[in-house]
């Protein structure tokens, strides 16, 4: 059996109950999936700021229970913290943005991303870029107005999301459309046949890479970037991120 941990870096249980039940519905039958949801941050994620405090919330918990998994997801577009998860943990690591990437990679050349606010583009956009997609990307629109309950953002704002999605494919020449974020989850899987091009989640493509990186069993990077940290004195952290600061290099 494979055991997955989904990270939640926002604090809203309400998206955290959205990403159990579509990493329920996208998980093998012989797979457990487990989501906890940041002790700590904002509601959801739109700036490099709280990105930033997404990503050491996702770092705490992930430090505190990997133990028990054999790969973590970070369960937010925009994968805060993941590459320095990569690094630290011994188990693979994989995010919704990167995940949702890859899938929408196979399916077509360009792809558009359709989230969940205006602001939130530029920390998107840059994400694509550190993937390494940018030249592929064709666009990223945006809700415009300010959203009432994060939670309820696929009830609330279902007719303008895909709105958005046709017009990436009609004015953007998408042919992949990412439906962004964690409280899109499950929406890709509720617009099949509304669409004229394939439709991605984060969260579904999140679960079936990570079930792969685990059946694949490539190893661990012991020299290059992703080598765990060298080990050097620290202080003030809590006990489950100095332990893995203080991992043997295998």
């Amino acid at each position: 059996m494979s055991r997955l941990l989904l990270i939640n870096p926002n604090i809203s249980d309400s998206v955290s109950d959205l990403i159990r039940a579509e990493a329920q519905r996208s998980a093998s039958a012989n797979t457990s999936v487990e989501v906890l949801t940041a002790p700590f941050g904002v509601a959801y994620i739109e700036t490099r700021f709280e990105a930033l405090i997404g990503a050491y919330a996702t770092a705490q918990l992930a430090a505190e229970h990997h133990e028990r998994f054999d790969a973590v997801i970070v369960a937010a577009f925009g994968d805060p913290g993941l590459a320095g998860l990569r690094e630290a943990l011994p188990c693979p690591v994989t995010g919704l943005t990167e995940a949702a990437l890859a899938s929408a990679c196979l399916l077509g050349h360009r792809f558009s991303i359709v989230a969940i606010s205006q602001r939130i583009r530029a920390w998107y956009r840059e994400t694509v870029e550190a993937c390494g997609l940018a030249s592929r990307l064709a666009s990223i629109r945006g809700l415009d107005e300010p959203l009432a309950d994060i939670g309820s953002v696929q009830a609330d704002q279902g007719d303008r999301l895909v709105a958005l999605a046709e017009r990436c494919v009609a004015d953007d020449g998408a042919e992949v459309i990412v439906l962004a974020g964690a409280p899109l989850a499950g929406l890709a899987r509720s617009l099949r046949g509304r669409l004229p091009v394939p439709a991605v989640d984060g969260v579904s493509s999140a679960v079936r890479h990570a079930e792969s990186l685990i059946a694949l069993q490539p190893g661990r990077a012991a020299r290059g970037s992703f080598a765990p940290p060298p080990a050097k004195p620290h202080r003030g952290l809590p006990a489950a991120i100095a332990r893995l600061l203080d991992r043997p290099v295998s």
